[in-house]
């Protein structure tokens, strides 16, 4: 297996875990010297906190174990195309790469609704690879909106 299918599928691991809470199930791993240094998921409504995106979870944890808040020799694998809030934090991390498996075309700033990463001159450049395992994270976000949009129609419909 390649190496960039298997974080993948080490964020899609996080990615259930937000699902299995109710939680949009985004799930994120950060890699330094082809070792998981960090990994998280989304916690928004557990947390009751809007930025506790698997993204920041992820850079905090690898910025507590690595004792500094530069993550330039770190990738980040994330199942959906960060947030404009997660693709300022990549810039600010000085991450080096973003691996994304789907893009997000509503609120994605990795490319799709606009391009933190690459349109505009900030002091650092993340570089951005896209596709790594798309179906598979397509399909749990589907999953998740569509027991979602159930459930709530049930509510309803009470």
């Amino acid at each position: 297996m390649l190496s960039k299918e298997k974080y993948m599928k080490e964020a899609l691991k996080e990615a259930v875990k937000a699902y299995n809470k109710g939680e949009i199930p985004v799930g994120a791993v950060i890699v330094k010297d082809d070792k998981i240094i960090a990994r998280a998921h989304n916690q928004k409504e557990e947390k009751k906190d809007t930025t506790k995106h698997a993204e920041i979870l992820a850079i905090q944890k690898a910025s507590k174990k690595l004792e500094a808040w530069r993550l330039q020799d770190c990738e980040m694998y994330v199942t959906l195309e960060p947030c404009s809030m997660c693709a300022g934090a990549l810039i600010q991390a000085r991450v080096k790469k973003v691996i994304i498996g789907t893009m997000d075309e509503k609120t994605g700033a990795c490319g799709s609704v606009l391009n933190l990463l690459g349109d505009y001159k900030f002091n650092h450049k993340v570089e951005v690879e896209t596709g790594i395992l798309k179906e598979n994270c397509e399909k749990l976000l589907k999953d998740f909106f569509k027991t979602l949009r159930e459930r709530n129609r049930e509510i309803k419909n009470g």
